[in-house]
């Protein structure tokens, strides 16, 4: 445990990792702790970021996998003296492990607990909220690390079930405007992703716009039809199918409103 003035003075810094890799001080008015910090400094702290306390020869291992151990050893022990230098107290170090050091935050951290809150059903949904704009951005974009693309794919994954979830119990909470904005980000972060989509049409069903969800759940239809030539599931279609009925053989695709129905759509006549 380090306990070190050094090691205090980052205690206010906070490292980003989604939308980009940077590390700042909250006591200094956003500004960054070090600017244009080497990408071996960096690679270190994003590992201990999303390693949490891996060993010395774990990180060695990971972060210098194409060459002898004494010279993985070797580059960490650089890399670490060139940090302490750039960002003292920003990692803590003993003998056999690595950490950050105490108090430095991490939004990938912040996206965690912010997904762990929604899926925690003792949570009352008047303390549910959208997530940040700085929590929705991809992990380190730009870098390929095998590493990094696990921790990616996992990430995304959390989010996109995070962000319906925190629609649903929106939507459940009447919170209907919230609920399908929360949709719209899953929507946007995976456009493809079947679940999103019938989340939203979920809520506007809810909120009884039976015409705002005929129209999503068309315009998914035809999205995936152009992207992947395929239909949606029947999951999807079953949301809807009551109130539409087929065109003829010549775009199986393609469904329509009843003519009543779309009259009343219109005229403005619908209801909750």
């Amino acid at each position: 445990m380090d306990r070190t003035p050094r090691a205090a003075a980052a205690g206010g810094s906070h490292v980003t990792l989604l939308g980009g890799f940077s590390v700042r001080d909250a006591r200094a008015v956003g500004r960054p702790v070090v600017e244009d910090l080497p990408r071996s400094v960096q690679r270190l702290v994003a590992h201990l970021c999303l390693a949490g306390r891996p060993s010395r020869a774990a990180v060695a291992g990971c972060l210098w996998p194409d060459v002898p151990d004494e010279r993985a050893q070797a580059s960490l022990r650089s890399t670490l003296w060139r940090l302490r230098r750039s960002a003292p107290g920003l990692v803590a170090a003993t003998p056999d492990t690595l950490r950050l050091g105490a108090g430095v935050r991490v939004d990938v951290h912040e996206l965690d607990a912010w997904a762990d809150e929604v899926g925690d059903t003792s949570t009352g949904t008047d303390r549910l909220v959208l997530p940040p704009p700085a929590l929705l951005g991809d992990l380190l974009p730009g870098w390929y690390d095998d590493w990094v693309l696990l921790e990616r794919d996992r990430l995304q994954q959390r989010r996109l079930h995070a962000l319906e979830t925190a629609a649903g119990r929106l939507c459940t909470a009447g919170r209907h405007a919230e609920a399908i904005e929360v949709a719209y980000l899953a929507i946007r972060a995976e456009p493809l992703r079947e679940s999103a989509h019938r989340t939203l049409v979920r809520v506007h069903l809810a909120e009884g716009n039976l015409a705002e969800a005929l129209r999503a759940s068309a315009a998914f239809r035809d999205l995936l039809w152009r992207e992947l030539a395929v239909p949606p599931s029947r999951r999807m279609q079953e949301l809807v199918s009551r109130w539409q009925v087929p065109v003829p053989a010549r775009d199986p695709r393609t469904t329509r409103l009843p003519r009543p129905l779309l009259a009343a759509a219109t005229a403005g006549a619908l209801r909750p």
